[in-house]
């Protein structure tokens, strides 16, 4: 049983927002044009998104951009909704992270009723997964580490994923590489 997780496709990660990712609207509308052609081969569609209250030292206003940054995604705000090319009508679930503290997988989120994400997929006997988004290096990279570490089978869809910068983005993909994590396709990256 496959299931796609759409990851933290929201306004603050794309062009224009707190923390943008070149080529983050690029991705929510392949994902879009993705689901419209494929949708229908998964189980399941599900979606992550950054949803922070107050997060504690997540938020700087002198972040490193390694452990802190610019606040973002905080709900209430324009910065936390998905990117308005992206076509959330596929999407059976949101799981919700980072209220109080900082989560990048979207493995640490839960739905609105309070269910993990793994509980959620072992419920519908998901075995297989799918990513998608943003960040490579960060939520798409902790995603995937954390599905392959709890026993599902998992593929990144590189084509509709987008890095940070070139040699996080490199380390991200050894890492995922080395976790039996299939990779198909390439990011979009920023340059140097």
């Amino acid at each position: 049983m496959r299931a796609l997780i759409v990851v933290d496709v929201q306004n603050d990660f794309t062009e224009g927002g707190s923390l943008a990712v070149a080529g983050g609207s690029a991705v929510a509308a392949a994902i879009s044009e993705y689901l419209a052609a494929e949708g229908d081969g998964y189980a399941h569609v599900v979606a992550s998104r950054d949803y922070h209250v107050d997060p504690g030292a997540h938020f700087s206003d002198h972040p490193d951009f390694a452990g802190s940054w610019p606040p973002h995604c905080v709900v209430g705000t324009p910065g936390a909704q998905f990117h308005p090319r992206l076509d959330t009508s596929h999407l059976e679930a949101v799981f919700s992270k980072g209220a109080y503290a900082a989560a990048y997988s979207a493995f640490e989120g839960a739905d609105g009723a309070g269910t993990p994400l793994a509980d959620w997929l072992r419920e519908r006997d998901v075995d297989t997964l799918d990513v998608v988004g943003l960040a490579t290096d960060y939520c798409v990279r902790a995603t995937a580490l954390d599905a392959a570490r709890g026993g599902f089978a998992t593929r990144v869809l590189l084509g509709m994923t987008a890095g940070v910068a070139p040699v996080t983005t490199r380390e991200a993909l050894d890492a995922l590489r080395t976790a039996g994590v299939d990779l198909t396709g390439a990011p979009t990256v920023a340059a140097d």
